[in-house]
């Protein structure tokens, strides 16, 4: 299975990763729209395919004018070319503009998108370790705090990058100039191969292993790999192994059909329907009832949108 955070960001379901490329469109089926959405993607060469899911152009009419995104075990980079969004990671917090475009991290709870009437942008899909590279700062310092690109990559290198995007011939030749960028910021980052094993171990079992066998199996103690991936990720191996167990469960779901709730929670490793209740809360803000009814209110009002699937409209 794979995860992108950009599922949430741009709200596509998983696809299926492939080399080459990959076009989908779909129309909104409210009345009145009459604006499609195109989004187009294609996994990255070597050696960062090993840190990235897939490179993304998105553009088109979004179906609400804001979208909640549970938290996933990735992360996210987008370049804006349009006008600006907002987000708001937390009911804390509040929310801010993204004219450039914003980084995010592996997020602890949900953001809330808000789009323009017509949006246009490329990003980039992450593996929950792979933004180290490309970061100034240990990511633990924007866990749950989104911030503009320019932010990270400085006002000149991101103005001269918008600029070569919006003058492309094209998807294509946008998300290889994107590629390009991201192979000459690419940097050596230490701890990242630790990382990255233990969160593929930690993948593979959709966050059912014991973290401190990790540790063991890693010849490192529980403390440094807690601090490794912090510095790397922004959340410990714990945190990790949680977002994937939840988003596995979540992807169980089929909100066309009827759900034991029972059954799914302890298939999921779950102690108990409670213990679910209460994990499902902590990342979305709703009940698995709650979440279940706002997909079926996107399914219903824009059957088979290249944004359905992870994102929920927000009320």
């Amino acid at each position: 299975m794979r995860y992108g955070m950009a599922r949430l960001a741009c709200g596509h379901c998983p696809l299926r990763r492939q080399r080459g490329w990959t076009i989908r469109r779909a129309m909104p089926a409210g009345v009145g729209d009459t604006v499609g959405v195109e989004y187009v993607s294609r996994v990255p060469r070597p050696p960062l395919d090993g840190l990235i899911d897939d490179l993304y152009y998105l553009e088109g009419a979004p179906p609400y004018a804001r979208l909640m995104l549970p938290p996933m075990p990735s992360a996210l980079l987008i370049v804006n070319l349009g006008a600006p969004f907002r987000i708001r990671a937390g009911t804390d917090i509040e929310t801010a503009e993204y004219a450039d475009g914003c980084v995010v991290t592996m997020p602890t709870r949900a953001l809330e998108f808000g789009y323009p009437l017509r949006t246009r942008s490329v990003g980039v899909h992450v593996k929950p370790w792979g933004l180290a590279p490309f970061l100034p700062m240990p990511a633990a310092e924007l866990c749950d705090r989104p911030v503009t690109v320019e932010q990270v990559w400085g006002r000149p290198a991101i103005a001269e990058l918008r600029d070569r995007l919006a003058t492309a011939d094209g998807p294509h030749e946008m998300l290889t100039l994107l590629e390009e960028e991201l192979m000459r910021r690419l940097c050596e980052t230490a701890g990242l191969g630790l990382v990255r094993h233990m969160s593929s171990v930690i993948a593979a079992t959709s966050g059912a292993v014991a973290i401190g066998d990790l540790s063991v199996a890693a010849g490192v103690s529980s403390t440094h790999l807690a601090q490794r991936f912090k510095e790397l990720i922004g959340v410990t191996p714990k945190r990790l192994a949680r977002t994937y167990r939840f988003a596995a469960t979540v992807f169980a779901i089929n909100p066309a059909g009827p759900i034991d709730w029972g059954d799914l929670a302890g298939g999921a490793g779950y102690f108990d329907q409670a213990h679910f209740g209460h994990e499902f809360r902590a990342f979305t803000g709703l009940t698995p009832t709650r979440y279940v009814e706002v997909r079926r209110r996107f399914l219903r009002e824009h059957p088979g949108h290249v944004m359905d699937g992870w994102p929920l409209p927000a009320d």
